[in-house]
């Protein structure tokens, strides 16, 4: 089955158009050093490279429908502000033969808790409750039996972040599709008890994310539903999305391939209580003004659903697995592949996997949506990702303006020495690093990455100490030449040989 849908491309609507800016793609590093000269955001669409990879993308994409039998995957990549790329792949119903587009609308699953952690925080922000508040200060029923005898309240954070310690599910809904109602899950909590006590271990759970939704409600006076509408649909724009609602336009959910190739059609099912973990439904294109509301900073207003700072909090991690390579945020997952973080959220519903993934300092996403439940649209996105996301990066960084080196800055070599330690200049191919000389491994050196003026950026792959902070050099007749770092100073010494 080949694409039914190919090549769209459009610059996110009002509200969006205020923020459309020419943001650069630089990391911490390259920022602190240089200053990148960022492509326009309506020439990213163009690029040969970005062209080039799409149809890669979509070549491999053909052959996953054709090979796996995969109904259909609506796919979207953003930059900034702006959905660059988007796609259709196969059929959003299989015997209708009715192609799969980015108006195709998905049950979302999971991707429910980031609206769900969203709307805490506004609530944080509004006054309205702590993260670190007990839960059973808003929601009194809330006395699920606890693992030891000791183990203090759980916290509105721990809810958000899967360290509550709580199990995964309220009931058997996966297999029955019967879905616990807010009036089930109070009536459980006399019976349950937490697996494990708050803060021990990183432990996901639905469960978690349905009480927060009950929460939401104590404190707003609004049906989850309502509120999530109002203050996070509406500001952004998301006129396609919903929750628990049986509308038009749904793609057709399908069961897992069979031995024998058949897939079923799932019933349209009801998340009912479980809604703020799970519930909520839209399209590519919601979901690409929802990503390019994590690139935006500000205060709170209108389209910006949440401040500046909230978006950091909400990406932070706070729980990890135990490889420490996945774990939690605020309802966002976090992940590490390639030396390098994302940040979003998988999706799994009866019919319907989903996955949205996003590189905040590339201020990138890619969205993939599949109306099956062996598509594994995680690895789809990632592919995703490593393609298209890529080539979007690559052509939205530009090329940086370099500050040209100066041959008279090998004055800076040597040896400088101080009473905490002593700290090495050393001069490579038009470059200085900067090197701990008693050190136990020299392959990890820190760079002094010109900034113009006689003024270096510390710059270092991992963080902590100085990162990020300017090194200048003060020569003063008669005085040893001496190097601040930051705010602190070492002179150097006659001759970079140690001593013996």
């Amino acid at each position: 089955m080949a694409s039914t849908m190919r090549s769209r491309r459009i610059t996110l609507p009002q509200p969006f158009a205020g923020f459309i800016v020419a943001a650069t793609l630089a990391t911490a590093t390259a920022v602190a050093a240089q200053t990148p000269v960022t492509r326009a955001a309506t020439t990213l669409p163009t690029d040969p490279d970005v062209l080039g990879a799409e149809r890669l993308f979509s070549a491999w994409m053909d052959g996953q429908v054709a090979y796996r039998g995969l109904p259909g995957i609506a796919v979207g990549v953003v930059y900034d502000q702006q959905l660059v790329w988007s796609s259709g792949f196969g059929f959003a119903d299989v015997k209708a033969k009715i192609p799969m587009t980015v108006q195709t609308k998905f049950r979302m699953a999971s991707h429910s808790k980031l609206f769900t952690a969203i709307a805490i925080m506004q609530l944080r922000e509004e006054g309205k409750l702590r993260l670190d508040d007990p839960v059973v200060k808003y929601l009194p029923w809330f006395t699920a039996k606890p693992a030891g005898d000791d183990d203090g309240p759980i916290t509105i954070e721990q809810l958000l972040s899967h360290s509550s310690g709580l199990q995964r599910e309220a009931g058997d809904h996966w297999r029955s599709y019967e879905f616990p109602t807010e009036a089930d899950l109070k009536r459980m909590y006399s019976e349950r008890q937490a697996a494990f006590a708050p803060s021990v271990r990183w432990k996901y759970s639905n469960l978690a994310y349905a009480v927060a939704g009950l929460l939401i409600e104590a404190v707003s006076g609004e049906k989850w539903a309502d509120y999530v509408a109002n203050h996070i649909y509406a500001p952004l724009g998301m006129t396609s999305s919903s929750v628990d609602q049986n509308v038009p336009g749904l793609a057709v959910p399908y069961t897992r391939r069979m031995p024998d190739g058949t897939r079923d059609v799932i019933p349209f099912v009801d998340a009912k209580g479980l809604a703020a973990a799970t519930g909520m439904t839209s399209n590519v294109e919601d979901m690409a003004r929802f990503v390019s509301a994590n690139f935006r900073r500000g205060a709170r207003g209108g389209a910006q659903i949440v401040s500046s700072g909230s978006w950091r909090e909400l990406h932070r991690v706070r729980s990890v697995d135990e490889t420490w390579v996945s774990g939690s945020a605020l309802g966002f997952d976090v992940q590490r592949y390639n030396n390098r973080t994302y940040v979003g959220h998988g999706g799994g519903y009866p019919g319907n996997t989903t996955f949205t993934s996003l590189q905040m300092d590339d201020k990138v996403g890619v969205i993939v949506l599949t109306n099956t439940n062996d598509s594994n649209a995680g690895e789809i996105a990632r592919q995703l990702m490593g393609t298209v996301g890529a080539a979007v990066a690559k052509a939205a960084r530009g090329t940086p303006t370099v500050v040209a080196w100066d041959p008279t800055w090998a004055r800076f070599a040597g040896l400088y020495r101080g009473v905490w330690g002593d700290q090495q200049v050393v001069l490579l191919n038009q470059k200085l690093v900067l090197i701990t000389p008693n050190a136990a491994a020299v392959d990890t050196s820190t760079t002094l990455e010109p900034l113009g003026g006689g003024r270096f950026r510390y710059t270092a792959p991992t963080g902590g100490g100085e990162v990020g902070e300017v090194v200048r050099f003060v020569e003063v007749p008669g005085k040893p030449m001496r190097m601040f770092i930051g705010d602190n100073w070492i002179d150097k010494r006659e001759t970079a040989a140690p001593a013996r």
